[in-house]
């Protein structure tokens, strides 16, 4: 029976830390496109349809009676094809019975993964700018997230070696790597990985590699993943899913793959947080994966092809772009329209374009960061995608004409 007489139990310290420090302004950009009826190329949610065979699996498996709890590690099925497409597509072995766990959705195995393997005080490295979740996985885990920036040129971003360096220390025990990454679209070349992975060999450092978007790359390039390189197997563990690779993100179908050690960490977290993910998703995805290369080839062809729309609609209405090689963005930079502050802008664009994005400074933890980037998404419908840029068109000769 509660005690009134007793002091409440005080708030964790790392739980007040716990911001979800950018959600107020993704809540109040989507509150924008609502209120003002404005074409939402924001959020990275995509608008495009999933296999239909995919869907139809799922329904398949729910009449078949896959409706009760899986094995906490998931369905064997789904172990044995996410193993196999990684042999396929990396090169890289891992047994499905022991190097494989899925889970519900990419964020949750970042965030059981850091939760494994990091202790209070602990330091977590990453590039600056960010994915808004890992600074608050970082807190639950009683880690300190430690950011180092990329170097922003003209056309994008690359590794800034001396920078990263710095950032190790004595208390780095996870590198959390995205690539390709969100929010600047970067894929990383295979130079920078060998950069990544020296450094990370020579301070005796484990890799969560976020690699959500590792289907979707453009323009002949192609994802290496880190775990493929020389001594980094043994250290990495590689987070994926179904979310962004089939268009089924409300389905919260992730994994993650790397040695047992590794992987019995993570499921030790995992166990007691979802216990399992939904099972007739995972049946249905485990199927889907024997064909992924021949679905994600048409997927890259049809964004590109929205990625170029968008690139070009933004830079006819005056608004210069970074290039987006891979996931799911475009940055611009605001400065083209009279801006020096990304979060006016995009406070401003609903009302002068009818437009939403997304100011890429909430993705940012340094205050030397560069504030004049706006992220566009461009996995929405083909009809959003051109509305939005008939309208950011014609604010563009609106403000050319002064």
């Amino acid at each position: 029976m509660h005690d009134a007489s007793r002091p409440p139990v005080p708030v964790r310290d790392r739980a007040l830390r716990i911001q979800h420090f950018r959600p107020s302004v993704f809540s109040e950009m989507r509150e924008l496109a609502v209120r003002t009826g404005a074409v939402d190329v924001g959020q990275g949610a995509p608008a495009m349809a999933a296999p239909a065979a995919l869907t139809a699996a799922v329904t398949a498996a729910v009449a078949k009676g896959l409706n009760q709890y899986s094995p906490a590690a998931g369905l064997p099925e789904l172990r044995e094809s996410v193993a196999s497409y990684r042999r396929r597509t990396t090169g890289v072995r891992y047994r499905p019975d022991t190097e494989v766990v899925v889970t519900a959705g990419a964020t949750e195995a970042l965030s059981a993964a850091l939760l494994a393997l990091c202790d209070p005080g602990d330091e977590v490295l990453t590039f600056d700018p960010c994915y808004d979740a890992y600074s608050a996985c970082a807190d639950l885990a009683g880690a300190r997230l430690v950011t180092v920036p990329l170097a922003s040129g003209d056309d994008g971003f690359a590794l800034d070696e001396a920078a990263l360096r710095a950032g190790f220390g004595p208390r780095t025990r996870v590198l959390l790597f995205n690539t390709p990454h969100n929010p600047t679209g970067k894929v990383f070349t295979d130079e920078e990985l060998a950069v990544v992975a020296a450094l990370c060999q020579e301070h005796g450092v484990i890799v969560v590699a976020d690699e959500v978007y590792e289907h979707l790359t453009y323009d002949g390039r192609r994802h290496r993943t880190i775990a493929a390189l020389p001594g980094m197997r043994e250290r990495t563990l590689v987070v994926s899913g179904a979310g962004k690779t089939f268009n089924v993100t409300g389905w919260r179908i992730g994994w993650a793959c790397g040695p047992a050690p590794l992987v019995d960490a993570l499921l030790s977290v995992k166990q007691f947080v979802t216990f399992a993910a939904g099972t007739p998703f995972q049946a249905a995805v485990a199927g889907a994966l024997w064909d992924v290369e021949g679905w994600t080839a048409e997927l890259r062809e049809e964004l590109s092809g929205r990625r170029d729309l968008l690139r070009d609609g933004l830079e006819a209405a005056g608004l210069p772009t970074l290039a987006g090689e891979g996931g799911y963005f475009v940055l611009a930079d605001v400065r083209g329209w009279g801006y020096t502050d990304d979060v006016e802008f995009c406070r401003d664009l609903p009302i002068r374009a009818g437009v939403v994005a997304i100011p890429c400074s909430a993705f940012h933890h340094r205050d030397d960061a560069p504030r004049w980037l706006a992220r566009f998404a461009f996995c929405k419908s083909a009809e959003a995608v051109t509305e939005a840029v008939a309208r950011l068109g014609a604010a563009g000769k609106e403000i050319a004409r002064g």
